[in-house]
Protein backbone atom coordinates (compact mmCIF):
# COMPACT_ATOMS: atom_id res chain seq x y z
CA UNK A 1 0.00 0.00 0.00
CA UNK A 2 2.62 2.72 0.82
CA UNK A 3 4.96 1.48 -2.53
CA UNK A 4 5.35 5.57 -3.11
CA UNK A 5 6.74 5.77 0.20
CA UNK A 6 6.20 7.53 3.51
CA UNK A 7 7.25 11.29 4.69
CA UNK A 8 7.34 11.85 8.23
CA UNK A 9 7.98 15.54 9.21
CA UNK A 10 9.12 16.89 12.63
CA UNK A 11 9.47 20.49 13.85
CA UNK A 12 11.52 20.22 17.14
CA UNK A 13 14.01 18.34 18.57
CA UNK A 14 11.85 16.57 20.34
CA UNK A 15 10.13 15.48 17.52
CA UNK A 16 12.98 14.65 15.57
CA UNK A 17 13.23 12.08 18.55
CA UNK A 18 10.23 10.95 17.99
CA UNK A 19 10.31 10.57 13.92
CA UNK A 20 13.39 8.51 14.46
CA UNK A 21 11.37 6.02 16.81
CA UNK A 22 8.61 5.93 14.21
CA UNK A 23 10.90 5.54 11.75
CA UNK A 24 12.69 2.62 13.03
CA UNK A 25 8.78 1.21 13.74
CA UNK A 26 7.93 1.27 10.08
CA UNK A 27 11.95 -0.28 9.15
CA UNK A 28 10.33 -3.52 11.32
CA UNK A 29 6.81 -3.31 8.98
CA UNK A 30 9.31 -3.06 5.77
CA UNK A 31 7.42 0.33 4.97
CA UNK A 32 10.16 2.78 3.69
CA UNK A 33 9.82 6.31 5.08
CA UNK A 34 12.14 9.35 5.26
CA UNK A 35 12.48 11.84 7.41
CA UNK A 36 12.57 15.77 6.99
CA UNK A 37 13.12 18.37 9.51
CA UNK A 38 14.31 22.98 9.78
CA UNK A 39 17.62 23.26 8.18
CA UNK A 40 19.00 23.64 12.20
CA UNK A 41 17.79 20.31 12.95
CA UNK A 42 18.81 18.58 9.98
CA UNK A 43 21.13 15.51 11.19
CA UNK A 44 22.55 12.15 9.69
CA UNK A 45 19.44 10.81 9.06
CA UNK A 46 16.95 13.41 8.72
CA UNK A 47 16.84 15.56 5.71
CA UNK A 48 16.45 19.67 5.87
CA UNK A 49 13.40 21.63 4.82
CA UNK A 50 14.91 24.22 2.73
CA UNK A 51 11.37 26.08 2.70
CA UNK A 52 8.48 27.01 4.28
CA UNK A 53 6.25 24.06 6.19
CA UNK A 54 3.42 25.00 3.42
CA UNK A 55 5.70 25.04 0.28
CA UNK A 56 7.30 21.83 1.34
CA UNK A 57 3.80 20.00 2.27
CA UNK A 58 2.52 21.16 -1.46
CA UNK A 59 5.54 20.03 -3.15
CA UNK A 60 5.60 16.09 -1.57
CA UNK A 61 1.62 15.54 -1.05
CA UNK A 62 0.55 14.36 -4.62
CA UNK A 63 4.24 12.47 -4.29
CA UNK A 64 4.26 9.98 -1.69
CA UNK A 65 1.72 7.77 -0.37
CA UNK A 66 1.74 8.94 3.47
CA UNK A 67 2.49 11.82 5.35
CA UNK A 68 3.26 11.83 9.10
CA UNK A 69 3.50 14.99 10.65
CA UNK A 70 4.84 15.42 14.11
CA UNK A 71 3.09 18.87 15.80
CA UNK A 72 0.09 20.41 16.78
CA UNK A 73 -3.25 19.49 14.72
CA UNK A 74 -3.66 23.16 13.68
CA UNK A 75 -0.48 22.88 12.52
CA UNK A 76 -1.43 20.01 10.21
CA UNK A 77 -4.30 21.37 9.07
CA UNK A 78 -3.39 25.01 8.34
CA UNK A 79 -0.78 22.71 6.07
CA UNK A 80 -2.64 20.73 4.28
CA UNK A 81 -6.53 22.13 4.03
CA UNK A 82 -5.41 24.25 0.94
CA UNK A 83 -4.45 20.82 -0.52
CA UNK A 84 -7.60 18.49 -0.50
CA UNK A 85 -8.90 17.17 -3.21
CA UNK A 86 -10.88 13.76 -2.70
CA UNK A 87 -10.55 10.93 -0.92
CA UNK A 88 -9.69 8.55 -3.57
CA UNK A 89 -6.30 10.55 -4.31
CA UNK A 90 -5.40 12.07 -0.89
CA UNK A 91 -2.47 10.64 0.43
CA UNK A 92 -2.76 9.44 3.93
CA UNK A 93 -2.30 12.25 6.65
CA UNK A 94 -1.26 11.08 10.52
CA UNK A 95 -0.56 13.30 12.97
CA UNK A 96 1.57 12.62 16.41
CA UNK A 97 2.37 14.97 19.26
CA UNK A 98 6.34 15.26 19.58
CA UNK A 99 6.18 13.50 22.61
CA UNK A 100 4.90 10.12 20.76
CA UNK A 101 2.12 9.51 23.15
CA UNK A 102 -0.58 9.67 20.75
CA UNK A 103 -0.67 8.70 16.77
CA UNK A 104 -4.33 10.35 15.71
CA UNK A 105 -5.74 9.23 11.47
CA UNK A 106 -6.51 12.40 10.37
CA UNK A 107 -7.20 12.10 6.41
CA UNK A 108 -7.77 8.70 4.43
CA UNK A 109 -8.45 6.45 7.18
CA UNK A 110 -9.61 3.93 4.97
CA UNK A 111 -8.67 4.34 1.31
CA UNK A 112 -5.09 5.38 1.66
CA UNK A 113 -4.75 3.89 4.70
CA UNK A 114 -3.90 6.42 7.95
CA UNK A 115 -6.10 4.29 9.99
CA UNK A 116 -3.45 1.10 9.48
CA UNK A 117 -0.95 3.10 9.59
CA UNK A 118 -1.83 4.53 12.54
CA UNK A 119 -2.24 1.39 14.18
CA UNK A 120 1.07 0.56 13.15
CA UNK A 121 3.19 3.22 14.27
CA UNK A 122 1.45 3.37 17.55
CA UNK A 123 2.63 0.02 18.42
CA UNK A 124 5.86 0.38 17.26
CA UNK A 125 6.39 3.53 19.88
CA UNK A 126 4.03 2.07 22.58
CA UNK A 127 1.32 5.18 21.91
CA UNK A 128 -2.36 5.02 21.95
CA UNK A 129 -4.30 5.29 18.76
CA UNK A 130 -6.91 7.59 17.74
CA UNK A 131 -9.39 6.40 15.03
CA UNK A 132 -12.11 8.82 14.30
CA UNK A 133 -13.57 7.31 11.22
CA UNK A 134 -17.39 6.75 12.33
CA UNK A 135 -17.85 2.91 11.03
CA UNK A 136 -14.31 2.31 12.59
CA UNK A 137 -15.67 3.95 15.98
CA UNK A 138 -18.72 1.59 15.81
CA UNK A 139 -16.68 -1.76 14.84
CA UNK A 140 -18.44 -1.74 11.16
CA UNK A 141 -16.34 -1.90 7.77
CA UNK A 142 -17.06 1.31 5.62
CA UNK A 143 -17.41 0.66 1.93
CA UNK A 144 -14.05 2.11 1.77
CA UNK A 145 -12.37 -0.22 3.81
CA UNK A 146 -14.18 -3.50 2.55
CA UNK A 147 -12.63 -2.23 -1.06
CA UNK A 148 -9.34 -1.70 0.23
CA UNK A 149 -8.63 -4.67 2.19
CA UNK A 150 -10.52 -6.79 -0.91
CA UNK A 151 -8.23 -5.11 -3.49
CA UNK A 152 -11.98 -4.27 -5.06
CA UNK A 153 -11.86 -1.06 -7.32
CA UNK A 154 -14.71 1.44 -6.62
CA UNK A 155 -16.86 2.25 -10.18
CA UNK A 156 -19.44 4.64 -8.66
CA UNK A 157 -17.32 6.83 -5.98
CA UNK A 158 -20.28 9.53 -5.57
CA UNK A 159 -22.00 6.54 -3.98
CA UNK A 160 -19.89 6.21 -0.95
CA UNK A 161 -21.65 9.21 1.23
CA UNK A 162 -24.93 7.99 0.92
CA UNK A 163 -23.75 4.01 1.33
CA UNK A 164 -21.50 4.50 4.59
CA UNK A 165 -24.18 6.55 6.12
CA UNK A 166 -26.45 3.70 6.11
CA UNK A 167 -23.85 1.54 7.08
CA UNK A 168 -23.46 4.31 10.31
CA UNK A 169 -27.32 4.33 11.07
CA UNK A 170 -27.55 0.94 11.24
CA UNK A 171 -29.41 0.70 8.08
CA UNK A 172 -30.13 -3.10 7.06
CA UNK A 173 -27.17 -3.26 4.12
CA UNK A 174 -26.45 -6.15 1.95
CA UNK A 175 -23.63 -7.81 -0.01
CA UNK A 176 -24.60 -9.07 -3.45
CA UNK A 177 -22.29 -10.80 -5.47
CA UNK A 178 -22.71 -10.67 -9.44
CA UNK A 179 -21.84 -13.75 -11.76
CA UNK A 180 -18.67 -15.64 -10.25
CA UNK A 181 -17.27 -13.04 -8.03
CA UNK A 182 -16.20 -14.24 -4.83
CA UNK A 183 -14.96 -13.39 -1.76
CA UNK A 184 -13.84 -15.17 1.71
CA UNK A 185 -16.81 -14.57 3.81
CA UNK A 186 -14.94 -13.99 6.99
CA UNK A 187 -13.79 -11.07 5.72
CA UNK A 188 -16.98 -8.76 5.48
CA UNK A 189 -18.57 -8.73 8.76
CA UNK A 190 -22.01 -8.92 9.18
CA UNK A 191 -23.73 -8.01 6.48
CA UNK A 192 -25.91 -10.58 4.54
CA UNK A 193 -24.55 -12.01 1.50
CA UNK A 194 -26.95 -12.76 -1.71
CA UNK A 195 -25.85 -13.92 -4.98
CA UNK A 196 -27.15 -12.91 -8.30
CA UNK A 197 -26.72 -13.87 -12.08
CA UNK A 198 -26.84 -10.29 -13.39
CA UNK A 199 -27.38 -6.44 -12.54
CA UNK A 200 -30.29 -6.36 -13.23
CA UNK A 201 -31.30 -9.59 -10.42
CA UNK A 202 -29.22 -7.57 -8.04
CA UNK A 203 -30.80 -4.86 -8.03
CA UNK A 204 -33.91 -6.82 -7.39
CA UNK A 205 -32.23 -8.12 -4.57
CA UNK A 206 -31.60 -5.04 -3.57
CA UNK A 207 -35.38 -4.32 -3.28
CA UNK A 208 -35.75 -6.09 -0.16
CA UNK A 209 -32.58 -4.16 1.98
CA UNK A 210 -31.62 -0.42 2.53
CA UNK A 211 -28.80 -0.03 0.68
CA UNK A 212 -26.38 -2.51 -0.67
CA UNK A 213 -22.99 -3.24 -2.35
CA UNK A 214 -22.69 -5.15 -5.72
CA UNK A 215 -19.70 -6.56 -6.11
CA UNK A 216 -18.80 -7.80 -9.51
CA UNK A 217 -15.89 -9.53 -11.52
CA UNK A 218 -17.30 -6.89 -14.90
CA UNK A 219 -18.08 -3.05 -15.40
CA UNK A 220 -21.99 -2.95 -14.50
CA UNK A 221 -24.18 -0.29 -16.08
CA UNK A 222 -27.14 0.09 -14.19
CA UNK A 223 -30.14 2.80 -14.34
CA UNK A 224 -31.24 4.92 -11.64
CA UNK A 225 -32.18 3.42 -8.55
CA UNK A 226 -33.58 4.91 -5.66
CA UNK A 227 -31.83 3.05 -2.91
CA UNK A 228 -28.25 4.04 -2.64
CA UNK A 229 -25.87 1.11 -3.73
CA UNK A 230 -22.36 1.31 -4.43
CA UNK A 231 -20.51 -1.18 -7.03
CA UNK A 232 -16.89 -2.45 -6.54
CA UNK A 233 -15.19 -4.05 -9.43
CA UNK A 234 -12.50 -6.97 -8.71
CA UNK A 235 -8.84 -6.07 -9.46
CA UNK A 236 -6.77 -8.96 -11.36
CA UNK A 237 -4.69 -10.78 -8.45
CA UNK A 238 -1.59 -12.60 -9.57
CA UNK A 239 1.54 -14.40 -8.17
CA UNK A 240 4.40 -14.94 -9.93
CA UNK A 241 6.74 -17.90 -8.57
CA UNK A 242 10.19 -19.11 -8.70
CA UNK A 243 10.84 -22.26 -6.97
CA UNK A 244 14.57 -24.02 -6.16
CA UNK A 245 14.65 -27.34 -6.83
CA UNK A 246 15.04 -28.23 -2.96
CA UNK A 247 11.76 -26.70 -1.92
CA UNK A 248 8.70 -29.10 -0.91
CA UNK A 249 5.41 -28.36 -1.12
CA UNK A 250 5.26 -27.38 2.66
CA UNK A 251 7.80 -25.05 2.01
CA UNK A 252 6.00 -22.96 -1.14
CA UNK A 253 2.72 -23.20 0.61
CA UNK A 254 4.29 -21.33 3.32
CA UNK A 255 5.64 -18.82 1.17
CA UNK A 256 2.90 -18.15 -0.79
CA UNK A 257 0.48 -17.33 2.30
CA UNK A 258 3.33 -15.42 3.87
CA UNK A 259 3.19 -13.09 0.96
CA UNK A 260 -0.92 -12.84 0.85
CA UNK A 261 -0.54 -12.35 4.35
CA UNK A 262 1.64 -9.74 4.11
CA UNK A 263 -0.41 -7.50 1.66
CA UNK A 264 -3.81 -8.71 2.83
CA UNK A 265 -5.29 -10.32 -0.06
CA UNK A 266 -7.47 -13.52 0.74
CA UNK A 267 -6.35 -16.70 -1.33
CA UNK A 268 -9.68 -16.71 -2.96
CA UNK A 269 -8.53 -13.34 -4.27
CA UNK A 270 -6.12 -14.65 -6.66
CA UNK A 271 -6.58 -15.38 -10.29
CA UNK A 272 -3.72 -16.87 -11.14
CA UNK A 273 -0.50 -18.27 -10.31
CA UNK A 274 2.59 -17.86 -12.82
CA UNK A 275 6.37 -18.78 -13.57
CA UNK A 276 9.02 -19.65 -16.48
CA UNK A 277 8.36 -22.18 -19.01
CA UNK A 278 11.60 -23.58 -16.95
CA UNK A 279 10.00 -24.98 -14.36
CA UNK A 280 7.70 -26.65 -15.59
CA UNK A 281 9.17 -29.95 -14.92
CA UNK A 282 8.86 -28.79 -11.12
CA UNK A 283 6.65 -30.93 -9.60
CA UNK A 284 6.47 -30.07 -5.88
CA UNK A 285 5.72 -26.47 -7.04
CA UNK A 286 2.51 -28.24 -9.79
CA UNK A 287 1.46 -30.34 -6.53
CA UNK A 288 1.29 -27.23 -3.68
CA UNK A 289 -0.17 -24.62 -6.50
CA UNK A 290 -3.13 -27.97 -6.90
CA UNK A 291 -3.19 -28.62 -3.00
CA UNK A 292 -4.29 -24.57 -3.07
CA UNK A 293 -7.05 -25.16 -5.70
CA UNK A 294 -5.30 -23.46 -8.64
CA UNK A 295 -3.03 -24.57 -11.95
CA UNK A 296 0.46 -23.15 -12.90
CA UNK A 297 0.58 -20.89 -15.97
CA UNK A 298 3.61 -21.51 -17.65
CA UNK A 299 5.15 -18.45 -19.70
CA UNK A 300 8.03 -18.51 -22.01
CA UNK A 301 11.49 -16.25 -21.31
CA UNK A 302 10.85 -14.41 -24.47
CA UNK A 303 7.60 -12.99 -22.70
CA UNK A 304 9.32 -12.82 -19.05
CA UNK A 305 11.65 -10.47 -20.86
CA UNK A 306 9.41 -8.09 -22.51
CA UNK A 307 8.05 -6.91 -18.86
CA UNK A 308 9.29 -3.48 -17.87
CA UNK A 309 7.83 -1.71 -14.81
CA UNK A 310 9.68 1.63 -14.41
CA UNK A 311 13.03 1.25 -13.18
CA UNK A 312 13.02 -2.01 -12.30
CA UNK A 313 14.07 -4.77 -14.11
CA UNK A 314 11.76 -7.44 -12.66
CA UNK A 315 13.02 -10.94 -12.07
CA UNK A 316 11.08 -14.18 -13.13
CA UNK A 317 8.41 -13.78 -10.36
CA UNK A 318 8.03 -10.53 -10.51
CA UNK A 319 7.90 -10.84 -14.35
CA UNK A 320 5.58 -13.44 -14.06
CA UNK A 321 2.62 -11.32 -11.72
CA UNK A 322 3.09 -8.27 -14.03
CA UNK A 323 2.21 -10.37 -16.93
CA UNK A 324 -0.51 -12.21 -15.70
CA UNK A 325 -2.05 -9.09 -13.81
CA UNK A 326 -3.34 -7.49 -17.33
CA UNK A 327 -2.58 -4.20 -18.75
CA UNK A 328 -1.36 -1.24 -16.38
CA UNK A 329 -0.58 -4.00 -13.24
CA UNK A 330 1.41 -2.82 -10.36
CA UNK A 331 3.77 -4.82 -8.25
CA UNK A 332 1.65 -5.08 -4.23
CA UNK A 333 4.31 -7.05 -3.34
CA UNK A 334 7.97 -7.33 -5.11
CA UNK A 335 9.44 -10.40 -4.96
CA UNK A 336 10.29 -12.25 -1.28
CA UNK A 337 12.51 -15.23 -0.66
CA UNK A 338 11.55 -17.74 2.00
CA UNK A 339 13.38 -21.02 1.95
CA UNK A 340 14.36 -21.00 -1.70
CA UNK A 341 10.75 -19.94 -2.81
CA UNK A 342 10.25 -16.50 -4.32
CA UNK A 343 7.28 -14.79 -4.33
CA UNK A 344 5.58 -11.82 -6.40
CA UNK A 345 2.37 -10.59 -6.83
CA UNK A 346 0.72 -7.97 -8.55
CA UNK A 347 -2.91 -6.31 -9.58
CA UNK A 348 -4.07 -4.02 -12.20
CA UNK A 349 -4.73 -0.59 -10.87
Amino acid sequence: MYDKGIIIVALTHRGIETAIKIQKALDQATINSTVYAPKKYSQNGVLAIEKKLFDFTSEIYGKVDAIVAIMATGIIIRSIAPLLDRKLIDPAVVGVDAQGKFVISLIAGQLSGANDLTHIIAQGINAVPVITTASDSMGKQSVDEIASNLHLKIQNTDSLAALNSAIINGDQVAIILVGDAKIPSNAIGMYEVQTAESGKEALDILSNFDAGIIITNQPLTITKFTKPFTILKTRTVAVGLEVSKEATIDSIIQAIDMALEEVHVPLSRVNTFATSEAQRNHQSMIDAIAKLGYSVEFLTEDKLLTVTYGELKPDMSEGAALLMAGPNARLIINRTKLNGVTVAIAETE
